[in-house]
């Protein structure tokens, strides 16, 4: 039994932030109740190219171990299917646009009044106040929450991440805030409400970022790959390919030089502590990079290993997953399906427990596959039914 079992999740959410803090928990052993559009099902199982046996793989990186129910919450039976799902559960988690739960009857206060012990994540692009309004896109996140400012070249213009990692961070703030929700609850047997937003996510990832503007002034801007706290900290050509160097310390830099035979370096007054590498951060990199051009990658990536210098090659995808698989990470599992040909081929979750590791029993559903199974969940009588009937008419909440 995962850490989570026994824990009912009504998962109306949709895209990412929601959907990836969602499969945290179902990986975990929660049983996650995904709710989708009918016909269409949630946006991004047609957000392809690529495909894998005609699904989306957007969608299934983020969906395994969820069954699928299709509900209209504009039509009332649906809508009270949905509230008795949401009466029945011990989680709740919702991205929609802040007001749309409400007017079906399944806001924060309605639910709460009902079962107390609730725990109801609300995911927002910009919270459920003056920014209700704005969509919560990933990309929009980036540009106005300043990742994008500090991204790319200096002389370039400002660049996205090359995943919608503010989605990514969301959800996993969203995923802790549940867990610390529920921690409360087998305390009290109180639940509670979980609010996080992109905007917000992203301003405590931007860490050494937003604490030097926060504490110190400071407005970043765009370094490429050099780091403005640490040097050398950047990468640098080789005879063949690039290399990461991250020299984090003082002793990590003088096992450089000595690899590289400089020991001029080492000694130059100018170098001898990270505050004057940094400072000295031109100069220095022309010197180490006159170095590495006389040696390959993979040269210099064993020797500096050796030498205790953090170091490595720039991999793609394919090289990532070998690395991965040969440290012994075990970084694919195959998800079992009776319902398909073959497994499905998925990320592993990356959190190791020794007792009650992640498991994998479901593959991503099929849109509106798993109805009767959760008709027979809202048949099995409960310890402590719910005192609102399903059928209670929506609050009257604009959006």
């Amino acid at each position: 039994m995962g850490s989570l079992s026994g824990l009912l999740v009504a998962d109306f959410s949709r895209v990412l932030a929601g959907p990836y803090a969602t499969m945290l928990l179902a990986d975990l052993g929660a049983d996650v109740v995904k709710v989708e559009r009918p016909g269409t099902g949630d946006d991004v199982r047609s957000w392809g190219p690529p495909y894998a046996d005609g699904e989306a793989t957007y969608f299934l990186a983020v969906n395994r171990n969820k069954r699928s129910v299709a509900l209209d919450l504009a039509a009332e039976e649906d809508a009270a299917t949905a509230r008795e799902l949401a009466l029945r559960a011990d989680v709740l988690v919702e991205n929609l646009r802040p007001g749309t739960m409400a007017r079906f009857g399944l806001g924060y206060e309605r639910l709460r009044a009902h079962n107390p012990g609730l725990v109801y994540c609300s995911v927002t692009g910009f919270g459920a106040g003056e920014g209700a309004a704005l969509p919560g896109y990933d990309l929009l996140a980036q540009a106005v929450g300043g990742l994008m400012s500090v991204t790319g070249e200096p002389d370039g213009p400002p660049m996205k991440t090359g995943v919608a990692l503010v989605d990514v961070i969301t959800g996993l703030h969203a995923a802790l805030g549940i867990l610390a929700a529920l921690r409360h609850r087998d305390r009290t047997g109180e639940g509670q409400r979980v609010e996080v937003s992109l905007l917000s996510s992203l301003l405590s990832a931007l860490t050494n970022h937003a604490s030097g503007y926060v504490a110190a002034g400071v407005v970043p801007a765009p370094m490429g790959n050099r780091h403005p706290s640490i040097a050398p900290y950047e990468v640098f050509a080789t005879a063949d390919r690039p290399l990461v160097v991250a020299v984090g310390n003082d002793r990590q830099f003088a096992a450089l030089c000595a690899v590289l035979d400089r020991p001029d370096l080492a000694a130059d007054p100018r170098f001898k502590t990270n505050a004057g590498r940094v400072a000295a951060r031109a100069p220095l990199g022309e010197a180490l990079s006159a170095s590495f051009s006389s040696g390959t990658a993979a040269d210099w990536y064993a020797a500096l290993t050796v030498a205790g210098v953090p170091c490595g090659p720039i991999n793609d995808l394919a090289g990532a997953f070998d690395l991965a698989a040969g440290l012994g990470l075990s970084p694919v599992v195959e998800v079992p399906d009776e319902r398909r040909e073959r497994p499905v081929r998925q990320v592993a979750n990356p959190i190791g427990l020794s007792a009650t590791p992640a498991a994998y029993h479901l593959a991503p559903p099929r849109l509106d596959e798993d109805r009767d199974w959760v008709r027979r969940l809202l048949a099995t009588p409960r310890s402590t039914p719910p005192s609102m009937p399903p059928s209670v008419p929506p609050d009257n909440v604009d959006i």
